[in-house]
């Protein structure tokens, strides 16, 4: 193995769990709240802060880490990520209460805000050309599979252990990610940086992307009930409008405003906001009208997306290699248009579409229903298609637009935004397809107050209303859920094709040269 090769391996099992983690744990949830106690959080709270807490922690300091590393080794910083993210694995297996879980996961998290930029940061420094295109297909590749592989290998573990294998899964895969590191990764940074570190614009901008994504995801959870989620989105603004404030003044700054200077770089995170904002919102809502609405089983629902995303895993490279060799333009134009025409194929889903049959112990039910095959696999073959030829010409033409010495910040910055455009999104997609839902509902059941806090407790938009509800209501909540779905998905849309029309009118394609 040469030293191009161990850096590959590294870069993608150090990214590889930090995506693992954000998956598989879901399926552990359910076990984690019925076997740890709490002194301060219910169940359902317990398990969200669970799950959000390593999102927050590594989405606020994803641009430290960045920048860190540029400054101070990109190797360094990735082998520490590794470590942390080893050692709070293990201590999250350990937890003995909901308390220590979750904050054992907000370390986890912050060790993982050094893999995922740092793994971009080494293969940029690493590989050229058409090899360095190749090598970010399969970086795209095996993290899509991770994506897809975690939650089958985390109920596996969950049924036949426990869900704190879930947490050990990972300490076997660092080591090995270590030992590669350690033996075959070169040392790179930036040699013009300033060791005057700017602590101040880090702690603004971890505060910017913290009270976004925190506001947001809360705003969600408690329905906008109360005053915390728009106080928190309300200081993640402000924070915003400060650090870019200080990134102009200061003498050394975090991020220098000059990387928005370089076109591509401008666009791609622009384009990423939109394309990443319309899969969060695809993926959450999906999954929750399939299993609510449409009364699809867990695996059923879990399914649906398996055939598209095994189209990223599948092509990944070999786009990565074209979008080096021709540019990435017509790439992240084509892709997102075909993702967005994937999603308006599930506006005219029916209310009553039939689920895939998956019955343990039945071999006769493993078989589509026509449901299935009409209504969600061309979707999904489309979508899954749009983003494979989407992710690695997007992560190329990002990586390209910085200088080489500050591959590390750019790539923090992109995935700082992938993260908190999603929240954003979700939270405001969320409040237009409430609205919808219950008015579209009080218009169906005449007399019906859709104000009411009982009847937004028994009937919740995309979900199964409570068994004592009217079967009339029940009905028309089925048809109203439906219809808000439609809308999210067109919104969706919207998006993705925005995001197409951006890449297409604003990415420039490099000077192709003659050897």
């Amino acid at each position: 193995m040469n030293h191009r090769t161990g850096t590959l391996l590294a870069a993608i099992l150090g990214s590889g769990v930090v995506f693992l983690d954000s998956t598989v744990v879901n399926v552990a949830l359910q076990r984690i709240g019925q076997d740890l106690p709490s002194s301060y959080f219910g169940v359902l709270e317990g398990q969200s802060y669970v799950y959000n807490a390593y999102l927050l922690s590594l989405s606020a300091l994803l641009i430290l880490a960045g920048a860190l590393a540029d400054v101070y080794g990109r190797r360094r910083l990735f082998v520490l990520g590794l470590v942390g993210f080893g050692i709070a694995s293990g201590l999250c297996g350990l937890a003995p209460n909901m308390e220590t879980l979750i904050l054992f996961r907000i370390v986890q998290g912050a060790a993982g805000a050094m893999l995922v930029p740092g793994s971009l940061a080494l293969l940029t420094a690493t590989f050229e050309g058409a090899d360095r295109g190749r090598a970010f297909g399969l970086w795209a590749a095996m993290s899509a599979a991770t994506v897809i592989a975690g939650p089958v290998v985390g109920g596996v573990l969950v049924e036949t252990i426990s869900w704190r294998a879930v947490f050990f899964l990972n300490v076997p895969l660092i080591a090995v990610a270590l030992w590669a590191a350690w033996r075959y990764v070169q040392e790179s940074s930036d040699p013009d940086a300033s060791r005057s570190f700017d602590w101040l614009g880090a702690a603004v901008v971890a505060l910017a992307v913290g009270g976004l994504s925190f506001g947001a995801i809360y705003g969600q959870q408690h329905d906008w009930k109360d005053a915390v989620g728009p106080i928190a989105l309300a200081l993640g603004a402000v924070a915003t409008v400060v650090f870019v404030f200080l990134m102009a003044v200061g003498r050394h700054p975090l991020v220098p405003l000059g990387l928005f200077r370089s076109r591509n770089f401008a666009v791609t995170n622009l384009s990423t906001f939109l394309i990443y904002g319309a899969l969060y919102v695809v993926g959450y809502q999906q999954s929750i009208f399939s299993q609510g609405t449409l009364l699809y089983s867990a695996a059923a629902a879990g399914f649906i997306g398996v055939p598209g995303a095994l189209l990223l895993v599948l092509l990944s490279s070999r786009v990565g290699t074209l979008g080096a060799r021709f540019g990435p333009r017509r790439f992240m134009a084509i892709g997102p248009a075909l993702m967005g025409c994937g999603i308006l194929w599930l506006v005219r889903l029916p209310a009553s579409s039939p689920a895939w049959s998956l019955q343990p112990g039945n071999p006769s039910s493993w078989v589509p229903s026509s449901g299935y095959l009409l209504d969600f696999l061309p979707a999904t073959l489309l979508f899954g298609l749009g983003l494979a030829v989407t992710v690695a010409p997007l992560t190329t033409a990002l990586m390209a637009s910085v200088p080489e010495a500050r591959a590390g910040l750019g790539s923090a910055v992109n995935n700082a935004i992938s993260r908190v455009g999603p929240q954003l999104a979700g939270a405001f997609i969320f409040v237009a397809i409430t609205g919808a839902f219950y008015a579209d509902l009080g218009s169906r059941v005449p007399g019906l107050d859709t104000t009411s806090p009982q009847i937004r407790q028994e009937v919740p938009p995309l979900n199964r209303p409570d068994p004592s509800v009217a079967p009339a209501v029940a009905a028309a909540a089925r048809e109203s859920s439906t219809d808000s779905f439609h809308l999210a998905m067109a919104i969706a849309a919207g998006l993705l094709l925005a995001g197409a029309a951006v890449n297409a009118i604003g990415i420039r394609d490099p000077k192709r040269t003659q050897t």
